[in-house]
């Protein structure tokens, strides 16, 4: 049995049972569940004192003064936002549950605090111009515009260093000076911060063509992309396949501001006013094998969907990931404004 399963009790089991469960487990909390594991409520140890106070004895059923409706986390979502949930919420403890509502997990703060150290590298692309920025990168390159109190490099780079990893490479090419006078070698975070160096403009993809040959799958993201997706997860679901690399996706949604006409010639058969189309669109996070590097031509343009292009041509295994939670990317003024009304309750909270 695992640790927290000791906190699942039935519904027949009484306060006595669940105050032994709550001190056996030491998670602070008790889940009434059915036979089939099925939540039907939970119990904090809060929970119990205050019935008690109000007069209820150790031999009664516990489930009278349980929460039959306790914030929980869908099985498979990240870690990212599972600690988000956490955190907007004050919880000391968090159901994990499955699509019927069996309990598969429970979780607490405690439970991210050790991370362990990841020695895949970090490429971070971060020489783009960001020319649909305007004024805004007359001076400054696009990952180095701050949102909140740092700038989005900053961000990216606390955030996949929060997760354990620690080697990174900093593709850099327009004003790649104040990038690499910001972040140094990276020892002052206790990071291997290096760099790839473009002369020109090499695209998503290219610069990877400048790195040594890598040892293990390494992680590629974009620098103007600000995330709270859980990079180690994503790392442990590619070294679990057998494909070469593993992109990033999300689900986008976008309305279309017209009614839109169905027809059947010139018959009129249905018009949908103003119909929401979804999309699955890249995230613009990768998680790419040593194996890759052979397929990027030096010192060329080169873009990661001309990659993924190249490797699927060639038949080779190219799977996908969701991603869920906070996703930005600051290609446009009003992206860019709107991650900086985001950031104090998304990456600060």
């Amino acid at each position: 049995m695992k640790a927290w399963e000791r906190a699942l009790i039935g519904p027949e089991a009484t306060f006595r049972n669940a105050l032994e469960s709550i001190d056996q487990t030491g998670s602070g909390i008790a889940l009434v569940v059915d036979a089939d594991r099925r939540l039907l409520g939970a119990l904090s140890d809060g929970d119990l004192r205050r019935a008690l106070i109000r007069g209820a004895g150790l031999e009664d059923k516990a489930i009278g003064a349980a929460n039959p409706n306790p914030i929980c986390a869908d099985q498979g979502q990240d870690r990212a936002a599972t600690l988000a949930i956490l955190r907007a919420h004050s919880l000391r403890q968090l159901p994990i549950l499955d699509a019927d509502r069996r309990v598969v997990g429970l979780v607490t703060p405690a439970d991210f605090l050790d991370i362990p150290v990841r020695t895949n590298a970090v490429v971070i692309m971060a020489g783009g111009k960001g020319e649909r920025l305007a004024e805004l990168t007359r001076d400054t390159p696009k990952p180095m515009l701050r949102v909140g109190s740092k700038p989005i490099l900053d961000t990216i780079v606390s955030n996949l260093a929060g997760q354990g990893f620690r080697n990174f490479w900093l593709a850099v090419n327009y004003r790649a000076d104040q990038i690499e006078s910001h972040f140094g070698d990276g020892s002052d975070m206790g990071l291997d911060i290096r760099y790839l160096r473009e002369d020109k403009p090499l695209g998503t993809c290219g610069a990877l063509a400048l790195m040594p040959r890598a040892d293990e799958p390494f992680v590629v993201t974009n620098g103007d992309v600000l995330a709270k997706a859980d990079y180690s997860h994503v790392l442990d679901s590619h070294l679990q396949s057998d494909a070469l690399a593993t992109v990033v996706v999300r689900d986008y949604q976008m309305q279309v501001p017209f009614g839109v006409v169905n027809a059947n010639g010139a018959q009129v058969t249905r018009i949908d006013e103003k119909p929401t189309q979804s999309y699955t669109i890249s995230a613009g996070v990768y998680v790419l094998s040593p194996t890759v590097l052979d397929l990027i031509p030096k010192n060329t343009f080169y873009d990661m969907p001309a990659l993924i292009a190249d490797m699927i041509a060639r038949e080779l295994p190219v799977r996908l990931q969701r991603a869920e939670g906070y996703w930005m990317d600051i290609g446009r003024p009003t992206e860019y404004a709107q991650a900086n009304a985001d950031f104090g309750a998304v990456f600060e909270g």
